[in-house]
């Protein structure tokens, strides 16, 4: 028995001397080629991108938002990698970081729109309709249009503020007190006076928030419409405005920018129409009317001409010979720059119907329906 134990002892003895050698061989490290002369092998095996899977599978919001943003951020770090890694393998090979290719424009919600099916291109057929429309006495002929602004009961002091930049932005403005009529009855007050458009500012917590545009004209004692409702937005007024300027009494000239569709140039005309179309050029005055993503931003501007004098004058040192003066470009001459005389505001469509304002029997020509239409956001209906 005990021969067999120290046979057993002896072996056990042998196979952890092996194993400790096999160790031992495993922990040192190889030693690089003797090409390499020294230098650390270059490891050419390409690394997986760690970034973390997309939160949304988490159900504690505060532990979501907190992962979202550092999700981001490794995005962010691993696209700005890849580009670093792409222009420098690009310049290993002696080619542009773009390849030669021309830069590719950025992808927007502009440029990506869906395509609407009711986009006026240049169809006769919708020309010959406008020019037949209610609005056509204002922008064929020079019948000046005459628009009353009124409020909702008991407005702000901030409101007034607001009636007051619009009397300057708008000519033939005038402002009566709401009191207590409801708007058919303004409606019908305004048409008996030869009034051709109706203005009702709303208001909640003492900004504004909606703007009611009502055309009363007659023609052949029939009232014609339309009238529409905007959510208005981000009103700022001339005050506020850093650097503005005093408007004259000009007519301004009348800009209206992004009325693609058949509904866009009904609304275009509808704002088109509030104005006078005999511009007075001399007073430099422009009010825009510009529609991106159904929202119509308003601005009112002067545009301002600085001539230089015409020659130039040139830099020289004491030591340097005369030279004779240069004549200065017409680049170099003019320059032209934007002056804005405010208010500043934003307007949202939300719907417009046929005839003037009756809430009760009146027909909706479109109306807006969040859950219906802003299924995409790809998709704009002005």
């Amino acid at each position: 028995m005990s021969e067999q134990s120290d046979i057993h002892h002896s072996k056990f003895l042998v196979d952890r001397n092996h194993s400790k050698e096999e160790k031992e061989r495993k922990m040192v490290k190889k030693k690089p080629h003797v090409s390499l002369q020294g230098k650390k092998p270059i490891n050419t095996a390409k690394k997986k991108s760690a970034i973390m899977r997309n939160p949304s599978h988490i159900n504690n919001k505060l532990k979501r938002n907190e992962v979202y943003g550092k999700y981001l951020q490794q995005k962010r770090d691993e696209k700005k990698r890849t580009r670093l890694l792409r222009d420098k393998e690009a310049e290993a090979l002696g080619e542009d970081k773009d390849g030669g290719k021309p830069k590719a424009a950025p992808k927007t919600l502009d440029n990506t729109r869906e395509l609407e099916p009711t986009m006026v291109l240049s169809d006769p057929e919708i020309i010959a309709d406008e020019a037949d429309d209610e609005f056509a006495r204002y922008f064929q002929s020079d019948t000046p249009p005459k628009v009353l602004v009124t409020t909702r009961p008991r407005p702000s002091k901030r409101l007034f503020h607001f009636i007051a930049d619009l009397q300057r932005l708008i000519p033939k403005l005038h402002f009566y007190p709401r009191k207590g009529f409801s708007l058919k009855e303004i409606c019908h007050f305004a048409s008996n006076r030869d009034f051709t458009h109706v203005i009702i500012l709303s208001e909640n917590e003492k900004y504004c928030n909606g703007m009611t545009i009502s055309h009363v004209g007659k023609i052949d004692n029939d009232t014609l419409g339309p009238t529409a409702f905007f959510k208005v937005s981000n009103v700022v007024t001339s005050q506020n405005i850093p650097n503005h300027g005093a408007s004259t009494a000009h007519i301004p000239e009348l800009n209206l920018h992004g009325f693609g569709t058949r509904l866009g140039h009904r609304v275009g005309r509808l704002l088109g129409s509030i104005f006078p179309h005999d511009a007075e050029f001399q007073g430099r005055q422009v009010v825009t009317f510009h529609n991106q993503r159904d929202y119509i931003f308003i601005r009112h501007h002067r545009y301002v001409f600085e001539e230089k004098k015409n020659i130039k004058q040139n830099k020289k040192k004491s030591s340097d010979k005369d030279e004779p003066e240069k004549p200065l470009g017409i680049k170099d001459r003019v320059k032209a720059r934007l002056q804005e005389l405010g208010p500043r505001f934003t307007l949202k469509l939300r719907w417009i119907q046929s005839g003037a304002f009756d809430t009760q029997f009146g027909e909706y020509e479109w109306i807006h329906k969040r859950k219906e239409m802003d299924t995409t956001r790809r998709r704009f209906h002005l």
